[in-house]
């Protein structure tokens, strides 16, 4: 029976960056992954290919709407929709392709196959042609998370599907209606509308991306809206039904009131579940809660001592550069290392077009906390790069504790603001100042300079360019 240091199942962003760092620290380590790709949801069917068709549909509605103000005239604009998914799927190749690179440059031991605690100490990994059992010293649990379903919504895959099914889709839709105006949600739609699918947003909350500062939300309502997507707020989605040509979703008003909507794809997006099945955690002392995720301390360790788990598995924040933390923290752990995260400090991205990111406490949070805040908030309209890029939907919003100028939040719509969030990060994570931040040199005509008025604003000053 092999024998390891440390092993690490699954091969998403958190298990290959948990992998990367085991080895470079001198661990014999192992990966395994039951795919025959590394990389997990978010290389192969989630954040990678998402934003390969956000780019390219991006590209096609620029083409469509903006480039004529530019002066570039085009006789006819094609959809070409094969070559975009191709392209997407070359884009993932590379990817993987990148990560086995990694593992062979870091002398990681790859196992294919489906992994299962037979007990805390003992792992059977079986794939198609044999069973074989290896013991490990530590384990990192980075199994992920799989598309969650509502009641009376039966997911087939066909008509009615998830992201995952979208992205593999054989032709353009004509109709789509979406389940769910969370992060997923308005990233598909936004992909579809723009390539000329009629979309339907049906969410259950009272605003789109729920989770983030309600004044996001609210303006990127109005964008997608201006673009053509209908969203119905407050409606409650209980039933689906579908066919071989169509699909069905029926669904409440706020009211109560009755209605339902027929289209090509009925697409669910209403969050993830941990991915548990099959890994044997029965067969161990790791405890689980109601939901299903896994229980861990600060240090993303389990119930058992030498078992850690990280990213999706264990819930919070369903992000992959949370996962990438953790997945170092462990390994650095498990070296004597002593590491910590600031959960509040992860910044999150919406990859509409404007984006959308958001780092620390949202409004809505410090009001609820009777925390007391300045904001400080200043529109793309009025910045002279986004006039000339013609990208002036949006805003920068940041909130400052009114007397030690701490930044407590920074929420940005606006063009490049998946970019422009990283110097909020570093105002939370070092404790920068509000007029630290304003202080600075910003290079004119930028982007960022909406931060830098929005952050001369929320000091008690007025906005100084354009």
């Amino acid at each position: 029976m092999e024998q390891y240091d440390i092993a690490v199942i699954g091969s998403g962003p958190g298990g290959y960056v948990a992998a990367i760092r085991s080895a470079q620290l001198g661990y014999k380590t192992v990966i395994i992954e039951k795919y025959d790709s590394l990389g997990g949801t978010c290389t192969n069917v989630g954040c990678i290919p998402t934003k390969a068709l956000l780019d390219s549909t991006h590209h096609y509605a620029e083409a469509h709407h903006k480039f004529q103000e530019h002066g570039i005239k085009l006789d006819q604009i094609e959809l070409d929709f094969s070559q975009m998914y191709k392209r997407k799927a070359e884009v993932v190749s590379k990817n993987t392709g990148g990560l086995d690179f990694l593992m062979n440059k870091n002398k990681i031991t790859r196992l294919k196959g489906t992994a299962s605690f037979v007990n805390n100490t003992t792992l059977k990994i079986t794939n198609e042609a044999e069973s074989i059992h290896i013991t490990a010293q530590n384990y990192i649990v980075a199994t992920g998370s799989k598309p969650s379903t509502i009641p009376g919504v039966e997911i087939d895959k066909k008509r009615i599907i998830t992201s995952t099914e979208a992205l593999s889709l054989n032709e353009k839709p004509k109709s789509m209606v979406i389940i769910g105006g969370g992060v997923i949600g308005v990233e598909m739609a936004s992909i579809f509308n723009r390539i000329g699918t009629q979309v339907t947003i049906l969410e259950y909350a009272d605003h789109l991306i729920a989770a983030m500062d309600h004044d996001l939300g609210k303006n990127l309502q109005k964008i997608l809206k201006k673009e053509g997507i209908d969203i119905r707020l407050n409606h409650a989605v209980y039933k689906t039904e579908s066919s071989d040509s169509e699909a069905k979703v029926f669904f409440k008003d706020k009211n109560g009131a009755e209605d339902q909507l027929e289209a090509e794809h009925i697409l669910v997006a209403v969050g993830r579940s941990p991915y548990t099945k099959g890994l044997g955690l029965e067969n161990t002392e790791v405890q689980t809660d109601e939901r299903g995720f896994i229980k861990v301390n600060e240090n993303n360790q389990t119930s058992v001592s030498h078992i850690y788990a990280i990213g999706d598995v264990i819930g919070g924040a369903m992000l992959a550069h949370k996962a990438e933390e953790e997945g170092v923290l462990v390994a650095e752990t498990i070296n004597g290392q002593k590491r910590h995260i600031h959960y509040s400090r992860i910044p999150s991205v919406v990859y509409t077009w404007p984006e959308v990111a958001s780092v620390g406490y949202s409004e809505e949070y410090l009001k609820k906390n009777n925390i007391p805040y300045n904001v400080g908030k200043f529109p793309f309209s009025a910045s002279a790069r986004a006039r000339a890029s013609m990208d002036m939907d949006g805003f920068a919003k940041v909130l400052v504790d009114p007397k030690y100028g701490e930044v407590l939040g920074v929420h940005i719509i606006g063009a490049r603001a998946a970019d422009l969030i990283a110097q909020g990060v570093i105002a939370q994570e070092y404790e920068v100042t509000a007029e630290d931040m304003f202080r600075i040199s910003y290079a004119h005509p930028t982007y960022s300079e909406t931060l830098k008025e929005a952050y001369l604003i929320a000091s008690g000053q007025g906005a100084v360019n354009i």
